[in-house]
């Protein structure tokens, strides 16, 4: 499924745009998952489409030990594809605009944008491309790649939860799936690190990744 796609530029994306998807994969399937798939979501087998009125790219992050800041990207690229029959074969990538964070402070967006954090000028791009997907529930995957944020790749896990599939009034099919990861910034090179007076850091070291997604279906082409 292409759940994330904002189209073929880094701007928002029109209701009207339709995705950019790749191929299904080809040659032999991968290992077998740990754990049998629904045999109903095999029908969902094949490439879907970002809603982006109904998605959301976000993070939080613990600021000064006591509240939590959320902000998300506004403008991102990505491919995926599902294979409800065998989703070790199913495939992601999504490309995020590092400029385009938003938290809702133009202050603060500036600062995450600039130097101190994703340094957009000098790294326009975030990128995440999977490596692996088995199924761990029969609504749950495990979905393992790997992230570049600035100069910097290291592996990641992505826990997919499905949330289910219905037939919209227009006559669409929409498929919800919610995923969350946790990383440590220092480790992508973030290390922008205030004190507080207390001994504890401005902004904490570990960044929740949440994605909120809403797909629908593309149909096949011819």
């Amino acid at each position: 499924m292409n759940l994330f796609n904002r189209g073929t530029s880094f701007r928002r994306a029109d209701r009207a745009e339709r995705a950019v998807v790749p191929p299904p994969p080809t040659g032999s399937p991968a290992a077998a998952t740990a754990l049998l798939p629904d045999p109903g979501l095999a029908a969902l087998t094949g490439e879907w489409a970002i809603d982006p009125a109904h998605s959301r790219i976000g993070f939080s992050v613990r600021h000064a030990m006591v509240t939590t800041v959320r902000g998300a990207f506004a403008e991102y690229q990505s491919r995926l594809y599902f294979d409800g029959r065998d989703p070790a074969r199913s495939q992601a990538e999504i490309i995020v605009s590092t400029g385009s964070v938003d938290t809702g402070v133009e202050q603060r967006d500036a600062h995450l944008a600039g130097r101190d954090f994703l340094d957009s000028r000098t790294y326009p791009r975030m990128r995440f491309v999977s490596t692996a997907v088995e199924a761990v529930e029969s609504d749950v995957y495990r979905m393992t790649g790997d992230l570049t944020i600035k100069d910097t790749t290291r592996p990641v896990v992505l826990e997919l939860t499905y949330i289910g599939t219905v037939t919209d009034p227009f006559g669409y099919q929409r498929a919800g799936f919610d995923g969350t990861t946790t990383i440590n910034r220092s480790e992508w090179g973030l290390t922008y690190s205030t004190k507080l007076a207390e001994g504890g850091a401005m902004v904490s070291e570990k960044v929740r990744l949440q994605l909120d997604i809403a797909a629908i279906r593309t149909p096949p082409a011819g």
